[in-house]
């Protein structure tokens, strides 16, 4: 049986040397979810420039049934986010990102869905200000938590089943993955945060409410105080951590 060439709408989440000359990639696609292919061709090649992390478009794959391997011919890049590699912040947010997504096989089920939050939380990014980096990265998280399935009710207690009022204080339970309203979670408010038990604030349950469905580009108009943001970082990644059973030290880039 011969070969044949695949098109994808992808985008590149990791590429690692492979031999002197060449290189291997991965890819998430709409079309069949996290996809490795190989990229010949030295330092010079214009296909390996353009093969690079973060870069999104249409790419071509020759796949060799026999061999059952596959091969990039070509990559029209329609994304380039060339902002995430002029500062720190954003190089490192970008790659916690990418790294998320590979770890959790590219989310499963509908591809398109984490391919459109993973392109859109890039592109919100490489146009953020430094100190402002941060918000999109927790609004993937939170959001990647949906399209895992994980993601608990932030408005109602996980045990009583109460609507919770705005101004409450909840505790997420790490050991059933419950949010906890202040009479089932009380005795745990004002206690230091724990792998076990963690506080989430009116104001972080706000942010985390108000930001969910908009357009990662929006997010960083909806600020939190210090505390608020600490709480929702811890949170979303102790989620995280949970489903992927391993913390990823890319999540502590700040």
């Amino acid at each position: 049986m011969g070969g044949r060439t695949l098109t994808y709408h992808a985008l590149v989440l990791r590429v690692r040397q492979s031999g002197e000359s060449n290189r291997e990639a991965f890819f998430l696609t709409a079309e069949e979810g996290i996809i490795r292919a190989m990229v010949f061709g030295g330092p010079k090649s214009k296909l390996r420039a353009y093969v690079s992390p973060f870069h999104s478009g249409t790419l071509w794959i020759y796949h060799d049934p026999v061999k059952d391997s596959r091969k990039v011919t070509d990559f029209d890049v329609q994304s380039w986010r060339p902002g995430i590699r002029e500062a720190y912040e954003r190089t490192m947010a970008a790659g916690a990102i990418t790294e998320t997504i590979l770890a959790a096989h590219g989310g499963g089920g509908n591809w398109q869905e984490p391919l459109t939050l993973a392109s859109q939380s890039l592109d919100a990014v490489s146009m953020a200000k430094e100190k402002e980096v941060m918000l999109p990265f927790l609004h993937f998280l939170w959001n990647w938590a949906d399209i895992l399935g994980i993601q608990p009710d932030i408005n109602h207690c996980g045990v009583c089943e109460s609507l919770c009022s705005q101004d409450e204080y909840m505790t997420y339970s790490g050991y059933d993955g419950h949010l906890l309203c202040s009479r089932c979670g009380g005795v745990y408010h004002h206690q230091e945060q724990s792998s076990s038990y963690l506080v989430l604030s009116p104001g972080a349950r706000r942010w985390l409410t108000v930001t969910s469905p908009l357009n990662p580009n929006l997010v960083s108009r909806y600020n939190m105080d210090n505390t608020a943001l600490n709480q929702v970082k811890t949170f979303t990644t102790a989620l995280l951590a949970a489903a992927l059973g391993k913390r990823l030290q890319s999540w502590d880039f700040v």
